[in-house]
């Protein structure tokens, strides 16, 4: 097949949109397929056999000409948006792509279904223009569970998982308690860490919260936060993570908690490696959407995270997570400190998470998009 993804974050801008186009692309081109990348002006291809061309200007009416006009030049078989309220500036046009591009049919991946903003007092409009993308695409694709039961009425719709956006690979001569001396932690000191953009509904606030119980208490405990502050896509993410830095500072936590910035995969593993558990205390609950929790299962790791909104058969308390109510800040301190004493229990979450990341390889993930193309290709013929 000749696929087409269109795609508001390509690397080497960060974030977990950008990293899922990009391993998907590599896996479907190794798997035989022509793939081509439609993207931002920031947005480069490593692989010469992944060609990209760049969007000129806002993500208006024009893109969506120059969007159809790309399709009929290179010919292309499907078309594949990915989607998050967030991206593409937050244009209302984006919503109307599926009209415009006739060349080939369009299939929308939805990477989530939250209301985006649009402008003020938006209100109803904003649920009926993400739900229009949904009927008016030829084909749909939810990567979480959520999104899955508001997409069900669709003709051709489907559950594919993402996966994790950071390969796992740790540095020559990996020495874990080297790499726990790098952000000062001693043998003695039990780290926690945090993977992923911050933003108002990661929990990163409830998390220092119980850090800072967890302190005061005389426990010997480390917040380490592994990856890039804010990403590129949510302006309203660099005011948040500021009143985060104030917060530590006058909780006199700052020779306590320690940022990674944004870095390359091995040097993010081998600090996944370097923790005793990683806390991902999420106010919406664990679901498929996250892909920072897919990064904690890829690397096998003790995980802490929130109950899901709706059933996720595959998460399962004390076997291969700690699920814990959100926005619940005594609750994921007693978790912490019960992980802290149980090296058992810890093993047993490993374990788990090592049953549980065959559910996102990307080579599956790659084969169930590649089908659910032809299904869509063939419905339509």
């Amino acid at each position: 097949m000749r696929i087409g993804l269109v795609t508001g974050e390509y690397p080497p801008m960060q974030g977990g949109i950008a990293a899922h186009c990009r391993i998907l692309a590599q896996t479907l081109s190794a798997q035989g397929h022509s793939v081509m990348i439609y993207t931002d002006p920031q947005g480069q291809s490593d692989d010469p056999a992944i060609p990209v061309t760049h969007h000129r200007g806002r993500w208006r009416y024009a893109a969506l000409k120059a969007i159809d006009n790309w399709v009929r030049r290179e010919q292309l078989d499907i078309v594949n948006l990915h989607y998050q309220t967030a991206a593409y500036q937050m244009s209302p046009f984006i919503h109307f792509m599926p009209e415009m591009v006739r060349a080939a049919p369009v299939i929308t991946t939805f990477h989530d279904l939250r209301f985006p903003y649009l402008f003020p007092k938006a209100g109803r409009l904003r649920d009926w223009i993400v739900m229009r993308l949904a009927r008016a695409s030829a084909g749909v694709i939810a990567t979480n569970h959520e999104d899955l039961t508001r997409l069900r009425d669709h003709r051709q719709q489907t559950l594919i998982p993402i996966g994790s956006s950071v390969h796992t690979a740790l540095p020559e001569a990996y020495d874990r308690e080297q790499w726990r001396g790098r952000f000062g932690a001693s043998p003695d000191d039990f780290v926690i860490a945090h993977f992923g953009f911050i933003n108002h509904s990661k929990g990163v606030n409830i998390l220092l919260s119980a850090l800072s119980q967890l302190v005061a208490a005389g426990y010997p405990f480390q917040l380490l936060m592994i990856g890039g502050r804010t990403g590129a896509s949510d302006p309203t993410n660099s005011a948040y993570a500021d009143q985060l830095d104030q917060w530590i500072a006058s909780s006199n936590l700052t020779d306590r908690v320690h940022w990674t910035g944004y870095v390359e995969d091995t040097i993010a593993s081998a600090y996944f490696a370097a923790a005793d558990v990683i806390a991902l205390p999420f106010l919406d609950g664990a679901s498929y959407r996250r892909s920072s929790l897919m990064a904690a299962i890829a690397h096998e790791t003790a995980i802490v995270s929130t109950k899901p909104r709706v059933s996720i058969p595959p998460f399962r308390n004390a076997d291969n997570l700690m699920l814990i109510a959100p926005n619940n800040i005594p609750a994921l301190a007693a978790v912490l400190q019960v992980l802290y004493r149980d090296r058992d229990l810890r093993a047993q979450l490993r374990h788990g998470a090592a049953q549980l990341k065959e559910t996102f390889a990307w080579g599956p993930i790659a084969r169930a998009n590649a089908d659910f193309f032809r299904q869509v290709i063939e419905a339509q013929r």
